[in-house]
C-alpha cells in the first residue's frame, strides 16, 4: 500500500496537505492531485498533519483515516482570555485528600498526555502508574532510604536538597517525598532515545494540566525522581523495562484544599533581539 492515498471525489487540489507536511514528502501542481515524492515512505515521521489539515476528508495514510481521527470543535476551545486565567491559576498540590482517583480518570489523564509533542514525532513516552496508594508509601521510604544514605557518603548532594529535613520530617510521619498523594505517574522511556527527556517533560506537563481541568492536584515529585536514577533498591522496585530510565514523575490526587488567589511572580527577565 502507498504511504498515503488521495480521494479524488473529495479532493480539491488546493495543496494545504503539499504546503503543511513538515518533511515537504507531498509534491502538488496546481490542477493535478497530491503526489509522493521520492523517498517519502523512508521520511514520513506520521505525524498526521496531512490528514488533520485536508478540510475535504480526501486524505488517508495508510495508518490513519481521517474518518478514524476525532474532528475539532472551535466552540470548545478557550479563548486566550480563559487559557490564561487557567494557566496562572494552577498551583502545584502539596496536601492530597485521603481518596484515590478512579483508575478511569488516571487513564484519560494519559490518554490527554500522550497528545503531546515530541521530537520527529518519535512519541517516545512510556507510563507507569503506582496506582495502590501502599504501594505510594513504601516507595517514599525508600527514598528515604536513599536519602539517609547519601546524606553520610555524599553530603555535598545532601546538604543542598535539605535530605537531613525531609529525613527528619519522615521520622515524625511527615512525608515530604510524595506529601501522602494516593498516586505517582512515571514517564520512562529507552535511556538513548535522544528525544526522550524533553517528551516527557512535555507530556508530564500535558497531563498536569489536564489534572487541573478535571479538579485534581498535581506535583512534580523531584526527589521520586533522582532516587528513581540513583538508587538501586528503587530501580528494582519500580522494575522499569531493560534499558529504560525515569524521566520524570508526577503525585496525582483529591486536593485537600482550594486557592482563591495568584500570588505574585518574578517578573519575567526577557532580552529582545
Amino acid at each position: 500500500m502507498n504511504l498515503f492515498t488521495i480521494d479524488q471525489n473529495k479532493c480539491k487540489q488546493d495543496g494545504i496537505c503539499a504546503a503543511e507536511c513538515p518533511a515537504g514528502l507531498i509534491s502538488f501542481d496546481k490542477g493535478s492531485y497530491p503526489a509522493m515524492r521520492e523517498g517519502a515512505e523512508e521520511f514520513c515521521i506520521n505525524c498526521g498533519h496531512c490528514v488533520a489539515v485536508c478540510p475535504h476528508g480526501a486524505f488517508s495514510l495508510k495508518t490513519m483515516k481521517p474518518e478514524d481521527c476525532s474532528p475539532v470543535q472551535k466552540n470548545l476551545i478557550p479563548g486566550a482570555e480563559s487559557i490564561e486565567h487557567f494557566l496562572v491559576t494552577r498551583r502545584s498540590i502539596r496536601k492530597y485528600k485521603d481518596k484515590p482517583v478512579e483508575k478511569t480518570i488516571l487513564s484519560k489523564l494519559i490518554e490527554i498526555a500522550s497528545n503531546a509533542p515530541s521530537g520527529h514525532n518519535t512519541q517516545p513516552v512510556n507510563w507507569l502508574v503506582i496506582e495502590n496508594t501502599d504501594e505510594v508509601k513504601r516507595l517514599a521510604g525508600l527514598v528515604i532510604d536513599w536519602m539517609r544514605i547519601t546524606i553520610k557518603e555524599n553530603p555535598a548532594i545532601a546538604v543542598p536538597m535539605h535530605m537531613d529535613r525531609i529525613v527528619a520530617m519522615w521520622e515524625i510521619g511527615k512525608d515530604r517525598i510524595c506529601r501522602r498523594a494516593p498516586h505517582v505517574i512515571v514517564a520512562h522511556s529507552e535511556k538513548n532515545q535522544r528525544t526522550a527527556p524533553a517528551a516527557c517533560n512535555i507530556a508530564l506537563t500535558y497531563l498536569e494540566l489536564a489534572a487541573y481541568s478535571m479538579g485534581l492536584g498535581a506535583c512534580w515529585a523531584g526527589y521520586f525522581g533522582t532516587a528513581a536514577n540513583l538508587y538501586l533498591p528503587m530501580k528494582q522496585a519500580l522494575g522499569l523495562p531493560e534499558g529504560h530510565v525515569n524521566f520524570g514523575a508526577m503525585l496525582i490526587g483529591n486536593p485537600q484544599f482550594s486557592f482563591h488567589r495568584v500570588p505574585l511572580r518574578n517578573k519575567p527577565v526577557v532580552t529582545w533581539r
